[in-house]
């Protein structure tokens, strides 16, 4: 699986993967069609790692910094599957954490 390119999900966020090196590290962009901040959403960067398999479906990680427009962070882990069609599809989930101001409200932060 080449993570090198643009994907994108159900919900019609997307994700360029600018190149992955040979050690399987890799940078982009995520662009969320989803947000509940007030601020307008941005394009925000992301840097990852890919495990580099022989079979092609690979495992990786990254994690997304929303910066630009919110005070939280992202991570998705997944797979890359070679699906029924011949297309490769990735299987991901992901965790957000919002900032809280305190920490009795530590409960609420993760998604």
């Amino acid at each position: 699986c080449n993570l090198t390119g643009w994907w994108e999900n159900d919900l019609g966020s997307k994700m360029q993967v600018f190149k992955v090196d040979n050690d399987g590290t890799f940078s982009g962009e995520y662009h969320t069609a989803v947000s509940s901040a007030k601020k307008p959403i941005q394009p925000s960067p992301l840097t990852g790692s890919q495990h580099l398999d022989e079979d092609g479906q690979c495992t990786f990680g990254f994690t997304v910094n929303w910066k630009k427009f919110s005070d939280s962070t992202a991570v998705f882990v997944g797979q890359c599957f070679n699906g029924d069609d011949g297309k490769e599809v990735l299987h991901t989930s992901w965790l957000l954490r919002e900032k809280v101001d305190l920490e009795s409200d530590d409960w609420k932060a993760t998604r």
